[in-house]
């Protein structure tokens, strides 16, 4: 009999561009600032990495917060989620701010030293969570931290804490599992 786990990591369900508006939109914020939810873990300068982000909807927020000196990654599977994000960013005038970085499917496929990595409900739409932790593990800057959010409706409490479990057998280290951000969450670091 499979694992939860195990059929989450083969479906790799990932939320297509064409319904962006659900995860981007008026009534969201009211429910998920993206300010409380980041804003404690950011400062002023930092080079941060938003994993799977969409079309956007922390990406500028943050790139707000870590201002002119500071430097967001905004990474996503889909082309067409990264140019609404281009495009929201020109509009709120960040996008010096930003850079963008398609993934591949299955790994982020990227080489930076981050400060602050957040993965907002979409660990498990990978078919690789274990990947994806390491990969995080190596670009996180040695005082770095990662906070890794998952929905209820999708990813069950056995789930999140083999996930838990996984991140601290690749060397991570639980720092905090904050309320208030959404979901299942962890605060990690190095």
């Amino acid at each position: 009999m499979a694992t939860s786990t195990t059929v989450e990591q083969k479906r790799g369900d990932v939320c297509p561009h064409q319904i962006a508006f659900i995860l981007d939109n008026w009534l969201r914020r009211l429910i998920q600032s993206p300010r409380k939810i980041v804003g404690e873990y950011l400062n002023e300068g930092d080079t941060v990495l938003d994993v799977g982000c969409g079309p956007g909807y922390f990406t500028i927020d943050m790139a707000k917060i870590v201002g002119n000196n500071g430097k967001v990654i905004a990474a996503d599977l889909q082309t067409q989620m990264l140019e609404k994000v281009r495009k929201k960013a020109t509009k709120h005038n960040v996008l010096e701010r930003l850079s963008f970085h398609r993934c591949e499917l299955g790994s982020i496929g990227l080489s930076a030293s981050i400060d602050f990595i957040l993965a907002f409900y979409m660990i498990h739409e990978t078919g690789n969570p274990k990947g994806f932790l390491m990969e995080m593990k190596q670009m996180l800057k040695p005082e770095g931290k990662i906070l890794i959010v998952e929905p209820k409706m999708h990813v069950s409490a056995a789930t999140f804490e083999e996930l838990i479990r996984d991140a601290e057998n690749e060397g991570l280290k639980v720092l905090d599992h904050p309320n208030g951000k959404g979901g299942r969450s962890v605060l990690l670091t190095v």
